[in-house]
């Protein structure tokens, strides 16, 4: 096992290599609490992190990114075999250092990596995913690179940086694209709501806090997904519903007007003329 520590500011940069023609154990600690994002750059190696009675495995860690928050507790274990050799390279800053980072680089971690930054236990896994080809790019140039001295101190601090940009890119896309998810789960449940309560729908306040949002994101991603505004869309349900009910002979017109919500049987005779181009007397 080859280990070499590199210190840049406030990082503090592990670059590990090995070959085994056998099966190999090797262990590391950290002597100080540290959040880590770990780069593997080859091997389907496996890695066991151990902490009291815990054990968390990482198996074919190849092209892994894996962030995670350790303190001196912590032991990380990789096992190499013949034909798995390991390449991995870990950037980390002391949890103490998260506000003296430059460039805001400390509210990326605070921000993108919170739990983190804010740990529960020895050792919390953060996000991770498998590396974009530009990331494994860089990480193939750490490892091959010759340089020495200054030069490779150049190098080493141009590549972490734009290896973490990617890292922080990807991790930011990927929680615009969960925080969509959640949003469209939550109109979805705003949907049912209304369609389960056409005689007696709630305010749009209540339905903002039925499903978790303010009144003013409600009203504006409800009609970018439905295409219609809240009760608009509530207006058209209550209509189709009350044609049914008529041309299936299970209402008279009146009853129809009263079991979707409207007190006004006129009020609703012009609101069903307008979306269908008739009046509801004139179903047959």
């Amino acid at each position: 096992m080859n280990r070499d520590f590199i210190h840049i500011k406030d990082f503090v940069i592990l670059v590990e290599e090995a070959n085994a023609n056998k099966i190999e154990v090797d262990s590391c600690y950290f002597d100080e609490p540290l959040i880590a994002v770990a780069f593997y750059g080859l091997g389907n190696v496996d890695l066991t992190v151990k902490y009291g009675q815990e054990r968390k495995i990482f198996r074919n860690t190849k092209g892994l990114a894996l962030s995670f928050y350790a303190n001196q507790e912590v032991e990380f274990e990789h096992t190499v075999s013949p034909g798995k050799s390991l390449k991995c390279l870990v950037v980390a800053t002391k949890l103490s250092s998260l506000e003296q980072l430059p460039n805001e680089e400390g509210e990326l971690f605070t921000d993108l990596l919170h739990e983190l930054a804010n740990p529960k236990d020895h050792f919390v896994k953060g996000p991770s995913f498998f590396m974009t080809p530009e990331m494994e790019n860089i990480v193939d140039a750490i490892f091959l690179n010759n340089y020495s001295g200054k030069t490779k101190m150049m190098f080493f601090r141009s590549q972490i940086t734009a290896l973490l940009s990617h890292f922080f890119g990807q991790l930011a896309l990927k929680q615009q694209k969960a925080s969509k998810l959640i949003h469209r789960e939550q109109l979805d449940k705003a949907k049912n709501i209304l369609l389960e309560n056409l005689e007696n729908p709630p305010s749009l306040s209540e339905l903002s806090q039925a499903i978790g949002c303010n009144t003013t994101r409600l009203k504006k991603e409800f009609k970018a997904i439905f295409g219609v505004p809240v009760f608009k869309y509530l207006q058209n349900e209550r209509l189709a519903s009350a044609h049914k009910l008529i041309s299936e002979n299970e209402a008279t017109v009146q009853e129809a007007a009263w079991q979707v919500g409207y007190d006004s049987l006129s009020s609703f005779s012009n609101a069903f003329a307008k979306k269908f181009g008739y009046r509801p007397s004139q179903i047959k």
